[in-house]
């Protein structure tokens, strides 16, 4: 329960780190209210327990009663990282470099990158190096004495999965010193049956917006000072996702998460910490920008922009100068060359003409090592479709009937229909479990058999795929030759694949690389029917952009799966949702149907 000073009609005593609540000659222990500061507005005092509450109007304070609350008046314990250092043990190269960063109270920081570029690796540091033990080593300083951190891995372990519910939640050491009303708090907070806390079913058997609830449940039994999600928005469906939005903004917890959902960072963070590996992936680089992230994109892309206005600026300033020094150089050298032996003093002219120009040759080389660069990034690049790769208006793509849609003798969906014409772009979309993937799946079997089109599969898991030993150059060959050899690194290259990565397996490469690879397949084959799932979960928010741009501008059809809701609102021209009746179509795009 919380109690308020309003007006500071009531006294307030302080002992230790205790603060005394007093009212009508009664004292309780109390310490400020961890929960409720740095929300969004006043709940009730009658409210569940630990609903997050927020920030007070002008005079009232808030205190807790709860005596674990780790927050102090006079100042609120702070993560904070200093000179991090951050490097792979394997072959010395650096994820991280001089990072140095404070979480403050409010803070919703979102950490965005390309796969690989260590926003997991600094997740795991923070909340328990010795997750990271084994691949990586670090230097630096995170300061965290005292704070109760609530980590929310990517992916729950096989052996996490097997467990009941009720066994999940009794691994949690506070879960049976909660009152009945302290869990139906947590369960109203986060939209679950209070119940499924002593459920017998399997946690695996969760749909993934379950899941992850269930997981924020966990942390908040532990009543946490800061949050570390890592992708907590990998595996929901539409309405969840807009669920977890609301619960970023009105939790009250300071927090850093990894997302690559471009609407869920731009609805929900206020800081912006941005992992990058520049000049072909050999040098580090972070930023941190306290800025909404969409004003952060903005910024970035302006001062790209201005960075690579003053590059060609002082490109061409200095090619003038070469020329202007090429043409006084040609003169001394030709005077030289010419000078009779019978003038020394003409000669001795001459050296002091030649020592300066070699003077002014050093001057303008070291001003050009100094000239502005043009910016480098690490955003993806993809090749494009070419023109010609296209579906005729109005040709039948697919005309897909099913009676039933079903995993083993589970029924998911019945009276299935679908008819897709050329060059429609389709999105499939609907609930966790209701059978996307596995719909998707059996169109992909009905269109990759098809000899009047080209068509190409990107799966949910690559490695349906990619499976093998087989480098990203061989699985890209056809003949073999070096030609064509050469044509594929020219390609890989051009999608920022260092020569490494091209000889490593291509099971081996991130989740990032790997899509661009299957990506770029699908260009050299001249694929003119793409079946997509979930196309664009493993590249950046940065990139992002980048792969909607070559979908829309691609003249074929598309039939995908995602919860993508800027793909489905840019790219999709058709949007179709299945139920367990089938599949009906979708008026507006959910990016757009939100108010």
């Amino acid at each position: 329960m919380c109690y308020y000073e309003k007006n500071k009609k009531d006294r307030v005593k302080k002992c230790a780190d205790n603060l005394f609540f007093e009212q009508n000659g009664t004292f309780a222990v109390a310490r400020p209210c961890g929960l409720c500061s740095g929300a969004e507005k006043w709940m009730p005092a009658q409210a569940p327990p630990h609903f997050f509450a927020a920030r007070p109007s002008a005079g009232e304070i808030c205190f807790s009663a709860d005596p674990n609350s780790r927050f102090f008046v006079g100042g609120m314990l702070m993560l904070q990282i200093k000179q991090l250092t951050v490097a792979h043990r394997k072959d010395g190269r650096v994820m991280l470099k001089d990072f140095s960063f404070a979480l403050n109270p409010g803070d919703r920081a979102v950490i965005i990158g390309e796969e690989g570029d260590g926003k997991s690796t600094l997740l795991k540091l923070i909340y328990d190096e010795t997750l990271v033990a084994d691949y990586a080593e670090f230097s630096g300083e995170i300061v965290k004495s005292g704070l109760r951190l609530g980590y929310l891995a990517q992916e729950l372990s096989a052996d996490r999965k097997k467990l009941s519910v009720l066994e999940f939640c009794s691994e949690l050491p506070s879960f049976y010193g909660l009152t009945p009303a302290e869990l139906s708090g947590i369960a109203f907070q986060l939209g679950l049956p209070a119940e499924l806390f002593y459920s017998d079913q399997a946690v695996g058997s969760l749909s993934g917006g379950e899941r992850v609830k269930l997981q924020l449940a966990g942390l908040l039994m532990e009543r946490p000072d800061v949050l570390l999600l890592d992708e907590p928005s990998g595996d929901l469906d539409l309405e969840t996702l807009e669920w977890l939005e609301n619960f970023l903004n009105t939790c009250g917890l300071p927090m850093l998460y990894v997302s690559h959902d471009e609407t869920l960072i731009e609805r929900t963070a206020n800081v912006v910490i941005h992992l990058e590996q520049v000049r072909r992936k050999t040098v580090p680089r972070h930023t941190v920008a306290r800025m909404p992230y969409r004003r952060y994109v903005e910024e970035r892309l302006s001062g790209f922009a201005h960075e690579a206005r003053e590059a060609r600026r002082e490109q061409r300033e200095y090619e003038q100068q070469q020329e202007k020094f090429r043409r006084i150089q040609s003169r001394v050298e030709y005077e030289q060359a010419n000078i009779s032996r019978g003038d020394p003093h003409g000669g001795q002219l001459l050296k002091k003409k030649m020592k300066a120009v070699k003077s002014l040759e050093r001057r303008f080389d070291r001003e050009h090592a100094e000239r502005t660069q043009l910016p480098d990034t690490e955003d993806a690049i993809l090749v494009r479709f070419g023109e010609d790769v296209t579906v005729p208006n109005g040709k039948t793509v697919l005309d897909f009937q099913l009676g039933e849609l079903k995993i083993k003798d589970r029924v998911l969906a019945r009276n299935i229909s679908l008819h897709v014409t050329g060059p429609e772009k389709l999105c499939i979309i609907g609930k966790n479990g209701a059978g996307k993937t596995t719909l998707l799946r059996k169109i992909a079997a009905e269109l990759l058999g098809r000899r009047d089109i080209r068509a190409a599969y990107l799966p949910q898991d690559y490695e349906d795929l990619l499976s093998g030993e087989r480098t990203p150059v061989e699985f890209l060959s056809v003949s073999g030759g070096r030609e064509e050899k050469t044509k594929i690194r020219t390609f890989l290259g051009s999608m920022r694949y260092t020569a490494d990565e091209m000889e490593h397996r291509a099971c081996e490469l991130s989740g990032g690389q790997k899509a661009k690879l299957l990506f770029l397949k699908m260009v050299l084959d001249g694929s003119n029917v793409l079946i997509l799932d979930e196309p664009t979960r493993n590249f950046s928010p940065l990139s992002n952009p980048v792969i909607r741009d070559v979908l829309k501008s691609f003249g074929g059809a598309v039939v995908s799966v995602s919860h993508d809701r800027k793909f489905i609102s840019e790219v999709c021209t058709r949007v179709v949702r299945l139920t367990e009746a089938g599949l009906s179509p979708v008026s507006a795009p959910p990016e757009e149907s939100r108010a």
